[in-house]
């Protein structure tokens, strides 16, 4: 400790007026004192929430059990085969010598024939429809370590904004960080020369020869590596690839079957096979796929390898179950088998005899264990068949509570300690995410182009997702898409909570769930307005949520509202929607920024400032908060010691706070779309693991108490005090954010801790994590010592969250 900080110290704890001495005062980094007789507020039992959704395949690849991704044959067929490259994801098409890509977040076309080091790489760029400002698209260059999954690869970025408007300058070490963004303005419908200089650390761009970005990067490992294509959900061309040299790279094609993208074709060498994408009545959405064996002896078929074919985990001796819509007359077989096809773990035999489609049935149980297998469908002699809607799933003792949902993942939520979860987010925003399309067979639920994956399906949707939460014991509250009519949603909560005498109540019975769910909280829309504060849309906004708010509201007045207008709080919109919604909605959805250490203090000034407008515009409402999102860029222990700041807050608020929940509920390893990379809980197709901010909320569930009482620190500790109702212990929540150990004395009025003092520790550095080989490095430490009496000293770890448990 520094003299002036030192003195500092010294005089406010005199001011304190403590019974200490002045020279025990002087050892001491902080102070922290609690009155267990002064009961402060409630805390809301929901402060445990999570916020889960399609992104980042959280559901279809993650929660959800169905091992096929693109079940339903939807996603084009693969592209052109680029002899040299490496296709990392996307629709990559080469014509009169030039290259495009359609519209993904973070497909990459990777060149296998160069490493780079120093020197410069060129290329002209052009976007090819009209696209949101935010999507970009360019060339990586140092490029290592790559594979499907947007920031799976470490490397430098430079793109162009669709807008032509800005360049940016990012790296990604699997993650993504930005280094740097120039104002530019070139025409981004036409041809752009982008040229990128590296030498050492030093990378120079330049744009249509004129130089617009220098940037020093020294924190670096990138030193060699390949050149690759990359788009962020924008359409773009490309030719003239320049590497080194003034010469293009020459970009050649080979003939590759016409497979769905997201399906791999194989044939033996000794057959000769044709396969189709076709769209002459499919059994569902717009596409099936069509095998056809035309001479020859061995197998031809396609293969699916799951979620960014990284696999699909089989298990000796572990059934699984599935089925396929077939049409035609063949022998199909359907196997299990290893990555390259020469292992076979399970077989079996469907005869296909039928004009039309018709659904079968099968059962694969693995003779050897592979977390890399991958579902084979093949023919073995001459015939041609069509396939569509594939389903593997695991068997009962891998899915959660009969549910076809993964076991490991559903129970790592519960054992997370949840207690509230929202299922909502941007992919509501889509035009085609409608609530009665997600019910019933889901064979013959119809696939939609969502938001995040443009071939998304309603596999698992609203009901699965109150069924899940019914199941797992947590309070649910989902999101529902501002277009949907008022007749929908008034047949919805008939759907959800009506008796089976009703209409609605009566379809869901034949559904498979004859109570009803008893939904209590409804969000209309998400992050409605964000891109503007614009008074007209707000009122657009406002008209949908009152038209929604009536239909339902007449068909059961139990349900609480949750609106999602943007909170601008310096808008005079907000007071406009404050006395439109008032008295209809019962929470106002905020969601703010989580990633830094001092995040705390402006949501706390955020949210006091909500409340006393709140109150200014009506002193008699009952509107209060829902933090359905604490959004952010981390996983790691810097994430989950500011989820702990933030909890400290919303216990502070009391019951204007109705939960706050950390996003994102789930993460795919090394799989992130959006940039958003701050999954709670990581998984692969056959591990689960917690992240530090999994820990975190562990903690502080396992020792929730609903009772917050007076306490007050001094020096750089976030903490806050909570008894219960017997008032036979008292927790502290003690966040250190700061790199050093803080030694403090505490001081208890009105309570005598007895026995032993159980502490709770979870720290580490900032950037630590939990990765598979390695998923149990960040854990909370769990020690007990013999209770000091009233007045002791602890010191509490730097970069740490801290659970002291006294009892009487």
């Amino acid at each position: 400790m520094n003299e002036h900080k030192h003195n500092y110290n010294m005089k406010i704890n005199c001011l304190l007026a403590l019974a200490l001495s002045a020279s025990s005062l002087a050892a001491q980094d902080a102070v922290i004192r609690v009155d267990a007789g002064k009961v402060e507020n409630k805390i809301t039992p929901y402060l445990y929430g999570a916020c889960m959704e399609d992104v980042n395949h959280e559901i279809y690849g993650g929660l959800y059990d169905q091992k096929i991704f693109g079940e339903s044959f939807e996603e084009p067929v693969s592209m052109d085969n680029f002899i040299g490259f490496t296709r990392c994801e996307g629709v990559w098409k080469l014509q009169d010598g030039q290259l495009s890509v359609q519209a993904h977040p973070g497909a990459k076309l990777v060149y296998d024939d160069t490493q780079l080091s120093d020197g410069t790489v060129g290329v002209d760029l052009k976007f090819t429809n009209g696209t949101s400002s935010s999507n970009n698209a360019g060339l990586l260059l140092r490029v290592g370590e790559y594979g499907g999954g947007a920031d799976n690869f470490d490397g430098y970025e430079v793109s162009l904004f669709a807008d032509g408007k800005r360049l940016l300058l990012g790296k990604h070490l699997h993650n993504w960080q930005e280094l740097k963004t120039t104002p530019v303005d070139v025409d981004p419908m036409q041809w752009n020369r982008m040229e990128v200089k590296l030498d050492g650390d030093e990378l120079v761009i330049l744009l249509n020869d004129c130089e617009v970005l220098r940037f020093e990067d020294r924190d670096t490992g990138l030193r060699n590596g390949k050149v690759a294509f990359r788009n962020w959900g924008a359409d773009v061309s490309y030719r003239s690839l320049t590497i080194g040299s003034n010469t293009p790279v020459k970009l050649l094609t080979k003939a590759t079957p016409q497979v769905s993208g997201m399906w791999d074709a194989f044939a033996d060498l000794t057959a000769a096979a044709v396969y189709k994408q076709i769209a002459d009545k499919p059994f569902h959405g717009r596409y099936a796929q069509e095998i056809e064996y035309l001479v020859g002896t061995g197998k031809v078929g396609i293969a699916n390898r799951s979620l960014n074919r990284w696999g699909i985990s089989v298990r000796q001796g572990e059934k699984k179950t599935g089925s396929l819509y077939l049409k035609g007359k063949a022998e199909v077989r359907v196997a299990l088998q290893s990555v390259d096809g020469e292992k076979e773990y399970a077989v079996q035999c469907i005869r296909a005899n039928a004009g039309d489609w018709k659904k079968y049935t099968f059962e694969l149980t693995p003779d050897k264990t592979d977390e890399n297998a991958r579902l084979a469908i093949y023919l073995e002699e001459k015939g041609r068949i069509q396939v569509d809607m594939v389903t593997l799933m695991n068997g009962a003792d891998r899915q959660f509570c009969g549910l076809p949902l993964r076991n490991d993942i559903g129970q790592a939520m519960v054992d997370q300690g949840l207690r509230f979860l929202r299922y909502g987010g941007t992919m509501v925003n889509a035009p085609e995410y409608r609530f009665k399309k997600m019910i019933g067979d889901r064979a013959e639920r119809p696939p939609y182009k969502g938001h995040w994956y443009t071939y998304s399906t309603n596999g698992f949707g609203i009901e699965d997702f109150l069924h899940f939460c019914e199941k797992a014991g947590f309070m649910p509250a989902y999101a529902v898409n501002v277009e949907e009519s008022a007749q929908d949603m008034a047949d919805m909560i008939e759907y959800l909570n009506g008796s089976v005498d009703t209409k609605w109540g009566k379809k869901r019975a034949e559904n498979g769930h004859p109570e009803p769910y008893g939904l209590k909280y409804l969000e209309i829309g998400n992050e409605e307005v964000i891109w503007g504060d614009i008074e007209a849309d707000y009122q657009h906004y406002i008209d949908r949520f009152n038209d929604i708010y009536e239909a339902v509201h007449a068909k059961d007045p139990e349900v609480q509202f949750i609106h999602s207008a943007w909170w601008r709080p310096e808008s005079p919109n907000m007071e406009k929607v404050f006395k439109a919604l008032d008295g209809k909605a019962a929470y106002w959805d905020y969601h703010p920024w989580t990633d830094d250490l001092g995040s705390h203090v402006n949501i706390d000034r955020e949210l006091t400032d909500m409340k006393a407008k709140f109150l200014k515009w009506n002193p008699k409402t009952s509107m209060r908060c829902a933090i359905f999102e604490e959004n952010g860029n981390l996983h790691n222990v810097q994430r989950a010691i500011v989820h702990a700041t933030v909890q400290n807050v919303v216990r502070r608020h009391g019951d204007f706070i109705l939960t706050t929940c950390a996003a994102n509920a789930l993460q795919p390893y090394l799989q992130n779309d959006n940039g958003w990379d701050q999954g709670q809980i990581f998984f692969t197709s056959g591990q689960v693991w917690g992240m530090p901010t999994f820990y975190a909320q562990q903690m502080s569930s396992a020792h929730h108490h609903p009772l917050r009482l007076w306490s007050e620190t001094v020096g750089e500790l976030d903490m806050t005090a909570t008894t219960n109702e017997a008032r036979d212990e008292v927790i502290l929540h003690v966040v250190n954010t700061s790199s050093e150990v803080r030694e403090t004395q505490v001081s208890l009025s009105g309570f005598i801790p007895k026995g032993n003092m159980e502490i709770y520790t979870l720290s580490g550095e900032l950037n630590d994590e939990n990765l598979p080989d390695t998923p149990t490095w960040i854990l909370p430490k769990a020690t007990w010592k013999q209770a000091p009496g009233s007045d002791f000293t602890y010191s509490f770890p730097g970069y740490s969250y801290t659970i002291v448990v006294l009892k009487k």
